[in-house]
């Protein structure tokens, strides 16, 4: 993965006025930790951050250059508006050339498993540890064609050179199973209905001992 250049600005206006106020000017706040210094607080430019972010992905890595000096920087956190979609905040934590990093990389699935089969996808993510500036994007697993009773572990999956699977070996990621047929929805459907029925039959009847019981203790005050 290569790095975004970005332009940073550094900020000394902090707060949810000074935020509104560069959102206003269409930046975005953004805080650079790590490696034992203070944070860093900086402000972007934001269509072209949001672009590099959708680029990188989850673990987009940015050279930021900051008052003439260049700093690698990968994404941590990313808030963004629910409703504007626009960029709220970015945390990114400070990165160094050949460092090692741990994270989280998403599970990408190609081709289509064999017919009448259903695809399971156990492990969205999986814990990586790589090279800072060669992150795999996402781990493609090839299922075209496979059949019911294929699993792959986390031992099954393919990384670039550099790139380590943090997670046991035996970590399930894909399962794939015969697609339940339309009289094993039902019969499902069924049982679901019928234990729905004892249970409640059961309050229904634990109601009535409940309304016994405190007519029986009404009767007894009054003797």
């Amino acid at each position: 993965m290569s790095a975004e250049k970005i332009t940073a600005e550094s900020r000394t206006e902090f707060g949810k006025g000074a935020a509104r106020r560069i959102r206003r000017e269409h930046k975005v706040p953004a805080v650079v930790y790590g490696h034992g210094n203070d944070p860093m607080h900086i402000t972007l430019p934001g269509h072209e951050t949001m672009m590099a972010l959708k680029h990188g992905g989850a673990n987009a890595l940015l050279e930021l250059d900051l008052e003439g000096k260049t700093h690698l920087a990968l994404t941590k956190q990313v808030q963004i508006d629910p409703i504007t979609r626009h960029l709220e905040h970015v945390d990114f934590v400070a990165v160094r050339r050949g460092e090692k990093v741990t994270v989280e990389i998403p599970v990408h699935l190609n081709g289509e498993a064999a017919r009448d089969t259903l695809v399971v996808t156990e492990s969205a993510t999986v814990e990586v540890e790589a090279e800072a500036t060669h992150i795999p994007e996402y781990i493609e697993i090839d299922i075209e064609g496979a059949e019911a009773g294929t699993q792959v572990l986390a031992s099954d999956l393919k990384l670039p050179s550099g790139s380590t699977v943090l997670v046991d070996a035996d970590t399930l990621i894909v399962n794939i199973t015969e697609a339940p047929t339309v009289e094993m929805l039902e019969a499902e459907l069924e049982e679901a209905e019928a234990e729905a029925g004892i249970e409640r039959e059961e309050s229904a009847e634990e109601a009535e001992a409940a309304a016994e019981g405190e007519a029986d203790e009404a009767a007894a005050t009054e003797e």
